[in-house]
């Protein structure tokens, strides 16, 4: 089979193919042990998706959030994230207990910035909370249900690790990637065999 940047240099000599410059907002979409995930990365390199996109309606809906909120120029660009891919599949498969990429919780609420830094700051791998005790570390103790609803939002899934908050009696309850990967999650990080 013919290159077709070779049959178009035959054409048109001296011609070449345009070459892109990166995009404000690269994305990839992964299938992961825990369901189909959407990455995306800033031009500074920090994550700012990583996020359960079930089907194209999801997909759909997170990439028209990237654009509105951190660019309109947003583009599939898989080996922009090699890395991340690379640090999630090891996490998922028990190899590493956390990760080292930069964040950034530009698809985050103003609520939302106060919980996740304190989530990821206080409840370590392996460890749970309530949505209660998180709500106290915000210096917001009335507010669970508030915390619940913005975990249940929280654009960068597993880096941020919400699945670690149960309801008061230990139940899970909501997640965005559903219980079976919330379950999936705290049995890997309980040092159980994951069921997948």
């Amino acid at each position: 089979m013919t290159d077709p940047v070779d049959l178009l240099r035959s054409y048109s000599p001296g011609i070449r193919p345009p070459v892109l410059e990166p995009s404000d907002v690269s994305y990839v979409v992964e299938d992961t042990a825990i369901g189909r995930m959407l990455l995306a990365r800033n031009a500074s390199g920090a994550l700012v998706a990583s996020t359960f996109v079930p089907d194209a309606v999801a997909e759909e809906h997170v990439l028209t959030r990237l654009s509105a909120r951190v660019s309109p120029r947003v583009l599939r660009q898989p080996g922009r994230l090699d890395d991340v891919r690379a640090e999630l599949d090891a996490y998922l498969a028990g190899h590493s207990h956390g990760f080292s990429v930069r964040t950034d919780l530009a698809l985050a609420s103003d609520f939302q910035r106060a919980v996740l830094p304190r989530l990821a700051a206080s409840v370590g791998y392996g460890e749970r909370a309530t949505y209660g005790q998180l709500a106290a570390l915000v210096e917001r103790p009335s507010a669970a249900r508030a915390v619940g609803a913005a975990l249940g939002a929280n654009p960068l899934c597993v880096v941020i690790p919400c699945h670690r908050v149960v309801a008061s009696s230990g139940a899970l309850t909501g997640y965005a990637g559903g219980l079976a990967a919330k379950r999936f999650l705290l049995d890997l990080e309980a040092g159980a065999q994951p069921r997948g």
